[in-house]
């Protein structure tokens, strides 16, 4: 029986705002991807096109997310991890016929493993070393903007689809002035710091 290995990393441990995004990723060997790298080294418009690639080309993927409420109240650290496993057992129920003729070695990025049913490896750099788990960081990235883009039309004073919810000089200033949203991390810093004069938006 061969081996698969199955890519997950995760996207926007960092913002201020927003779910964090994990996604799992099975390449499809015969079909390989060119272009594969670490998100954060691509363009949004590199990201974009390899994301399409993944989604059509590879042997299985899923998406998800730990909400704001989840990051405030186990951390990010543990939300991060959450929206790893929920994306593996997505992945592994969308795509069971595919999987099921095969043993799977998850590789996340790394030095931290979500809890698994599966073998399970913490690469460090991964993302820049595993193309599973660069396809994996892709459609994490892409996911998570388009929910930023989402968000920046619901919450239009904040300017999201600018800074993707991170603490820019702008971001902070927005967020000095019109006060803390409904959909901000309580539990960071700098959000903490502005709850004593708290406005909803």
């Amino acid at each position: 029986m061969t081996t698969l290995i199955c890519g997950v990393d995760e996207a926007g441990r960092g913002p201020l705002a927003g779910a964090v995004y994990a996604a799992a990723v099975v390449l499809n060997p015969d079909m390989p991807i060119l272009g594969l790298a670490d998100s954060k080294k691509l363009s949004e418009k590199k990201r974009d096109a390899l994301a399409i690639l993944i989604q059509q080309h590879a042997l299985a993927w899923a998406v998800a997310s730990s909400s704001v409420d989840e990051i405030d109240q186990m951390n990010i650290l543990q939300a991060s991890l959450l929206a790893m496993q929920r994306a593996v057992e997505q992945m592994q129920a969308k795509f069971s016929h595919v999987l099921s003729s095969h043993d799977v070695l998850v590789q996340v990025d790394g030095n931290q493993r979500p809890k698994l049913m599966l073998p399970c490896e913490a690469i460090v750099k991964g993302d820049s070393k595993v193309q599973a788990i660069s396809a994996a960081s892709i459609l994490a990235k892409t996911a998570r903007d388009a929910e930023l883009y989402q968000l920046d039309q619901l919450y239009p004073a904040y300017g999201f689809a600018k800074h993707k919810g991170y603490p820019t000089a702008e971001h902070m200033a927005l967020l000095k002035q019109h006060g803390v949203s409904a959909i901000h991390r309580r539990s960071y810093a700098p959000v903490k710091a502005l709850i004593a004069v708290e406005v909803i938006y």
